[in-house]
């Protein structure tokens, strides 16, 4: 049996992503445990990523780790860079959301438009575009949007709201090679947006389950 453990800041995602898991491994006998703390994501879009934030996200990774899962995932772009930190201090492979949306973001062009709901993303998000750039010496140009009025409707589980702003958002993006959407919530409109923006778009659950099987199985 695999054990895979994942810390989420969103309800949304926290009902969805085990599932995806599930799908992508059909008939193996998994024992996946949610952990919700929406705490970590409202407070730091109020206020930034604090001290003692840091300090409640290194906690509660060290007590997930006492579940002794083969695998961590952690489901919020906006902890991507205090999961960098962390993970020398943990005893299993601990992924974030993103990696490996922004390895691949970075592949496709140099012109990237992060789109996201939360301020508190952005800067984690377009770092880490940055890193991953500079790891293959390609110079990128970053933009990026932020969809207030999105993040108050899925808050309040206002799904058909929440996708309405993302339509009118992609409407006004223009001459990208690719756009990002910074938030695992915004996953189920990637095809949808990308018809609207006429560029490839990148959402991270779907290539996050894929590094989680690849490290469950491959390394």
């Amino acid at each position: 049996m695999k054990r895979i453990a994942l810390l989420h800041t969103v309800p949304s995602v926290f009902l969805s992503f085990a599932q995806r898991i599930r799908t992508a491994l059909p008939g193996e006998d998994l024992n996946i445990h949610n952990t919700l703390d929406e705490f970590l994501a409202s407070d730091a879009n109020v206020r930034g990523f604090t001290r003692n934030n840091r300090n409640r996200l290194f906690h509660l990774l060290k007590a997930i780790e006492l579940e002794e899962p083969d695998v961590i995932a952690v489901t919020c772009s906006t902890l991507t860079p205090e999961v960098a930190r962390i993970r020398p201090f943990l005893s299993v492979p601990l992924i974030a959301i993103d990696d490996a949306m922004t390895k691949k973001a970075v592949t496709l062009g140099s012109k990237i438009t992060v789109m996201a709901t939360a301020q508190s993303t952005v800067e984690p998000t377009c770092q880490k575009l940055l890193e991953e750039a500079a790891k293959i010496g390609r110079k990128v140009e970053l933009s990026h949007m932020v969809c207030h009025d999105a993040y108050e409707a899925i808050k309040q589980m206002n799904q058909s709201a929440h996708d309405a702003v993302l339509r009118k958002a992609a409407g006004e993006i223009h001459g990208q090679d690719v756009v990002v959407l910074a938030q695992a919530s915004m996953a189920h409109m990637e095809k949808e947006l990308a018809a609207i923006c006429g560029v490839p778009v990148l959402s991270s659950p779907a290539l996050c389950v894929e590094q989680i099987v690849h490290t469950l199985y491959l390394s």
